[in-house]
Parts: structure tokens; C-alpha cells; sequence
């Protein structure tokens, strides 16, 4: 059985979340203080991001956090 692989598009933040945008049309919103490295980073930062792999995660390389995709969809902190 082939496994889907659900995978970021884009990455936005409001004042209080993450906002990933997936490729299938989702879109998914967490509180940012489930990331403290995120929280605490500035917009420069936050805006510094990169996709791994085909969008399976997210690398924000200024303050070395990284993020799976799936494992946000899990609920994972």
C-alpha cells in the first residue's frame, strides 16, 4: 500500500500561530508557544525558513528548529 506524503507549500505566522499551507489545499494552524525556539525567534527569522525534502518538513536554519509536517498534522509539540 502506498503511503501518502502530506506536504507543506508555504509557511505564514500571525502574531499567535504558524499557518502551513499544504499542496492539497489544506491549511494548518498551531499556537506558536508549542515552539518555543519559534516563539521567541523574530520575523526575520521566522521568515527564514526552508522546505525538506519535498515539503515533508520545515527548517528554520537562524534558529536551528526543525519540523515535520506530519507530525503537526498528529498534533505532535
Amino acid at each position: 500500500m502506498n503511503k501518502m506524503h502530506v506536504l507543506a507549500k508555504s509557511v505564514q505566522f500571525s502574531d499567535d500561530d504558524m499557518i502551513v499551507s499544504l499542496i492539497d489545499g489544506r491549511t494548518i494552524a498551531v499556537p506558536l508557544v508549542w515552539f518555543p525556539h519559534l516563539a521567541s525567534a523574530s520575523q526575520k527569522q521566522l521568515t527564514n525558513y526552508e522546505l525538506l525534502g519535498d515539503g515533508e518538513g520545515i527548517h528554520w536554519p537562524d534558529v536551528d528548529e526543525d519540523i515535520s509536517v506530519a507530525g503537526l498534522l498528529r498534533g505532535n509539540r
